[in-house]
């Protein structure tokens, strides 16, 4: 690893409180915050100034919850983000994904028209820097504006945190379900 967690001896109140946005008091610790948050809180004011943005991605985003984590899991596959992909396979699951929407967000070819279209924005995203016409407008026939840029911002978002956590070393723990990326 690059960067290990925090050892539970340099936990103090700044490291603490930088999780405050996003962890409930009685996981803030190196066991509770999990390898990612406890490796990230070794920069406790750059953790308590991305944690925000992170929670408004999972929890108050306009995009629906489960194209969020389909376009996160294309996002993890793409980016050979181990991490991401163990954490959100289940979070994909509990939003709705199948084990075939799984598949697809790996293998890029969904049965869904839809799903495609999505898969083709983050595809765009991650090769040219943005979506083109053809597929903004095509996002646009179930997704309004603010939706879509919620789309670019997760998709940037995660690329951003996975590029990081990659960097980092950060082990995946032995609770999360993980699949070949």
């Amino acid at each position: 690893m690059a960067l290990t967690p925090l050892p539970d001896d340099q936990w103090d109140d700044d490291v603490r409180d930088a999780l405050a946005s996003m962890v409930a008091e009685g996981r803030r610790n190196r066991e509770g915050a999990g390898n990612a948050l406890a490796t990230l809180v070794r920069h406790p004011k750059l953790t308590a100034a991305y944690l925000p943005f992170s929670a408004y991605l999972l929890q108050e985003s306009t995009l629906p919850p489960r194209l969020r984590e389909f376009a996160i899991l294309r996002v993890a596959h793409r980016i050979s983000s181990a991490y991401e992909w163990g954490h959100h396979v289940e979070l994909g699951e509990q939003a709705g994904l199948t084990s075939a929407d799984i598949a697809a967000a790996r293998n890029g070819d969904p049965a869904d028209d839809f799903d495609r279209t999505v898969l083709t924005a983050v595809d765009e995203l991650l090769e040219v820097n943005r979506i083109t016409a053809d597929t903004w407008a095509a996002l646009g026939k179930q997704l309004d504006d603010r939706a879509r840029m919620d789309l670019i911002f997760t998709v940037g978002g995660y690329v951003m945190l996975g590029m990081a956590l990659n960097t980092f070393g950060v082990e995946l723990e032995p609770d999360p379900m993980v699949e070949n990326l």
